[in-house]
């Protein structure tokens, strides 16, 4: 096929249903974005207990809770964190994170090999079959990835035409051409051939990801040549066929859902044989329903949680800490997990309406470490980089050592006199104050960190309004250019840093396009750095290879990208997030890596009840 596929990864991200913007914002945690949407609301002494939903369930159960509405069981479809836990434990993929570490693992794939220009992957496949008994062939993945690029219900096309590259043509207007990805069955179907238009250096990481997972051929009629087994309706909800080593088993809109172990899985069949879900949004009634011990496993809202309680036993090499929580109100002691994911929590400007030197004030009195340890209890790292610090170039001592050399805004401290200065330089006094509007999603440790920021700026001449919205209307308001200042977050899709700096590419954050990957209008007219971002970002795209010549340039122009961001504050970073879990001793589970708890497959936990 012919190499047209260059011309797509550069352009604008048409299709950004981003493991990104709509599945990994502030507050959210878990990938791809993937993302669970973390609230910090009061609410009334309220109970929920399991039986909410009158569906039962024959032999053990892991209960669990989720704080999120699920949405669908579509793997291209899925934008949420909810969805995707469910999703991950129902569908397979080539490659997978081993308990959600960040280096990736044969799933699917038997075996691969890859040619010496890094651009044809060939997989032996597994001898798998899915839950309705079919064999996993090699057309199953040709189709289910045409559903991925084609479908009119893939999130995530950009995934497989952009950020992997999969050789594929484009029409006149730069769409994708039905059916012309540059996927194989090689000498048998349980032989995929992969070809991609030019390198990339995370193919694998992105293979692990269950928007690209196994479909059997000809399921679903939304993609040319095919008519569907069944309504896409009924797979998106009530009967999602997959691979994985759960089947599906219910879901309830909004009250629980289940998966039960499938017993022919081609690997270690599950030692539970249910995993339940029940949906609880209010942080009250969670935190209820898990001391009444009608969970097994859980996380507690920050309202609730003491770090005073957490005693550490250990730290591995990935930076997991291990321990105990308690005693917590039912006069139990937990077991305890906490992890550094990959996960960027910052503000956002609308560089179109927030002058620099706005954006250059809130940067002098954000102090990151008063945050973290007063609003976010510690629950988490200060971040002046965007790159998380396990993934930037050189480890996190060369972004410590960074930050401590360039870093152009008084880290670890507050400065009003600075914020005043530069305000003052621009014309503005306690009679010309500049007026922005600041909105995040229902969150009261975001809200108390907004009411600190606003009373530190008022001495700044700048006027905070804080405005609170639900979580698809701020994604909204952001991709319409209706925002000003807002706050959102980032979770890993792959473990890399244009994974992330990609929403610093200024051409991908015009809200006047289609689909804009990030909110901030970055400009010529409106940023110095701007040419700087652009430019770097450019050399990621022209260096794609999984080589250290490559490598090289890319970590570059990762830096060249983090400071034209501190030079403009597109994004004023605030925190890299530690998700902490915790579990009765009634459960044995591997602690989960810093790709989130959504990536962790849940067929090796086991019951001691």
């Amino acid at each position: 096929m012919p190499d047209t596929n260059k011309l797509s990864r550069r352009r604008f991200l048409k299709a950004t249903g981003g493991a990104a913007t709509a599945a990994a914002l502030a507050g959210c945690t878990g990938g791809d974005g993937e993302e669970t949407t973390t609230t910090e609301s009061g609410g009334g002494e309220t109970e929920t207990t399991q039986e909410d939903t009158g569906t039962e369930l024959s032999g053990s159960v892991f209960n669990r809770i989720l704080d999120g509405t699920i949405t669908t069981m579509d793997p291209v479809a899925a934008t949420d964190t909810s969805s995707g836990i469910l999703i991950q434990q129902v569908f397979d993929c080539l490659m997978s994170y081993q308990n959600a570490l960040p280096t990736v693992e044969n799933e699917l794939a038997a075996d691969y090999t890859v040619s010496d220009d890094f651009t044809t992957y060939t997989f032996e496949l597994a001898d798998a079959t899915y839950h309705n008994g079919d064999q996993v062939t090699a057309s199953d993945f040709i189709y289910a990835w045409e559903r991925l690029a084609a479908s009119e219900n893939s999130r995530r096309a950009y995934f497989i035409l952009d950020s992997v590259g999969v050789e594929h043509e484009t029409d006149d207007e730069d769409n994708y051409v039905p059916g012309s990805l540059g996927l194989e069955v090689g000498e048998s179907e349980t032989e995929l051939v992969v070809n991609l238009a030019e390198p990339f250096h995370d193919t694998l990481e992105m293979f692990a990801y269950t928007s690209f997972a196994a479909l059997p051929e000809g399921i679903l009629g939304d993609i040319e040549e095919y008519d569907g087994e069944m309504e896409y309706t009924e797979f998106a909800s009530n009967n999602p066929i997959g691979a994985g080593p759960f089947e599906f088993a219910f879901w309830e809109q909004g009250t629980a859902a289940a998966v039960s172990k499938y017993d022919d899985y081609y690997g270690q069949v599950a030692q539970v044989d249910n995993v339940r879900w029940q949906v609880i949004e209010d942080d009250t009634a969670r935190y209820n329903y898990a001391m009444n011990e009608n969970a097994d496993y859980f996380g507690l809202p920050t309202a609730q949680y003491d770090p005073g309680l957490v005693q550490v036993d250990s730290t591995d090499e990935y930076g997991r800490e291990v321990g105990q929580y308690g005693p917590v109100r039912n006069g139990k002691t937990l077991n305890y997990v906490g992890v550094p994911t990959l996960s960027i929590y910052y503000i956002g400007f609308n560089m179109e309406k927030v002058p620099k030197e706005v954006r250059q004030a809130f940067a002098y009195v954000l102090n990151q470490d008063q945050m973290v340890s007063e609003v976010f209890k510690g629950r988490g790292s200060p971040a002046e980089l965007f790159t998380p610090p396990t993934i930037f170039p050189g480890g996190a001592q060369a972004a410590s050592d960074l930050v401590s050399s360039d870093y152009p805004y008084s880290a670890g401290e507050t400065d009003i006199e600075a914020a005043r200065q530069v305000m003052e330089e621009a014309g503005y006094g306690p009679d010309n104050q500049f007026e922005v509007q600041w909105t995040q999603y229902n969150n009261n440790a975001w809200e108390e960190m907004a009411s600190i920021l606003r009373d530190q700026l008022a001495s700044a001449h700048i006027n905070m309004q804080i405005q609170k919205a639900d979580f698809s209307t701020l994604l909204e308001r952001g991709r319409n250019g209706q925002l000003e200042a807002y706050t959102l977050g980032w979770i890993a899709d792959w473990p890399a840093p244009d994974n992330f700096l990609q929403l610093l590419n200024p051409p991908q954050t015009d809200t006047s396009e289609q689909g804009p990957i990030s909110y901030v209008n970055w400009t010529a007219e409106n940023g110095d750095a701007y040419q700087q971002a652009t430019d770097a970002y450019q050399q990621v795209v022209d260096n794609p290879a999984p080589t250290d010549e490559a490598q090289q340039v890319r970590d570059e122009a990762y830096v060249d990208i983090e400071t034209a961001n501190w030079e403009d504050v597109a994004m004023l970073p605030v925190y890299n997030q530690k998700e902490e879990t915790f579990w009765y001793d009634t459960v044995e589970i591997e602690p989960f890596g810093g790709m989130g708890p959504s990536r962790q497959k849940l067929n090796n936990v086991t019951l001691n009840r």
